[in-house]
């Protein structure tokens, strides 16, 4: 957990785990978390076997472990849960730090590809590209030319980075010329994504994932988009060419955002939802065309909505 945060502990200070699970399928010898603080979520940690349960901080004085158990009460217990299994994790590894890259990968001459790299199984990776240290590229992934990709970053299996964007001027007789995409992408450090996504190349300026995104499967972003840094972007997300959206946003499942649109910091996106015009900080949209409802959700439904993020 983070140094800075405030908790508090009630139990067995000694008390020791070896493992992770569900509240629900819990021994005596795994940590699990709690999100909740109503009094379902009492009821849940008074049952769970759990060795050690980490809890919301309002129920401090609303439940006491049982003897030989401890709980640790907190302002997040699923981040610090997750903070934790991603440490046994690496622990459990124990790999050497290496770069592996499969014999069936193509991968052009100048690529440069950092430490602890994983290239997998027929991967494809154009010239001028950069993979960061500690990278995981998974099986048929295909990543054109001009891209980089940062530190840490994870992309699953059927992505393809870099590709033209659909773009097309007519002339007087309606004939469509290609407008050309002489641009890559970059994308930053700790950035996520998931399976059969697909992040188009720009045309004349880049396309740009910023650090710690994470991008659901089957999500498509055309050319010259940014997006801010600690976005979520969950499946079947849209976004048409040169949107801008701001840090922290969260899009709802399938939503659609227009070319052109501007999207601000801490925005959440409706599932379903259609933008088609810009959206200002801190705003909730949803429906077809997207409007603000953040004034007209309850705030329990606002609470588990901005929990997505």
């Amino acid at each position: 957990m983070s140094r800075k945060e405030e908790f508090f502990v009630e139990g067995d200070l000694e008390k020791k785990i070896t493992s992770i699970s569900s509240l629900w399928e819990a021994s005596d010898s795994d940590l699990a978390f709690c999100s909740s603080s109503n009094e379902s979520a009492i009821k849940q940690i008074e049952e769970s076997n759990a060795g050690i349960i980490l809890c919301k901080k309002n129920l401090k004085d609303c439940v006491h472990p049982k003897r030989g158990y401890l709980l640790v009460f907190l302002d997040n217990p699923r981040f610090t849960f997750v903070e934790f299994a991603n440490r046994v994790q690496a622990e459990k590894s124990g790999e050497k730090k290496e770069t592996k890259i499969s014999s069936s990968a193509v991968i052009a001459n100048d690529v440069v590809i950092g430490t602890n790299c994983y290239i997998g199984n027929f991967v494809s990776i154009g010239k001028n590209c950069v993979i960061g240290d500690n990278s995981v590229i998974h099986d048929r992934v295909t990543i054109a030319h001009n891209c980089k990709i940062g530190k840490n970053c994870m992309i699953q299996s059927g992505v393809t980075l870099g590709e033209d964007g659909f773009a097309y001027e007519r002339n007087q007789n309606n004939d469509l010329k290609k407008f050309p995409h002489i641009k890559g992408i970059i994308i930053g450090d700790n950035v996520e994504i998931y399976g059969n996504s697909s992040i188009a190349r720009g045309s004349l300026i880049d396309t740009i994932i910023s650090d710690g995104t994470k991008i659901d499967a089957m999500v498509h972003i055309a050319h010259n988009v940014k997006i801010g840094r600690n976005c979520l972007l969950t499946g079947g997300t849209i976004i048409g060419g040169s949107v801008i959206m701001g840090d922290s946003c969260w899009t709802g499942l399938n939503c659609t955002i227009k070319n052109k649109v501007t999207i601000g910091n801490n925005v959440i996106v409706g599932a379903g939802a259609c933008v088609i015009r810009n959206v200002p900080d801190g705003d909730v949209v949803g429906g077809v065309p997207a409007k603000s409802i953040k004034d007209k959700i309850s705030s329990d439904e606002l609470f588990l909505m901005a929990a997505q993020k």
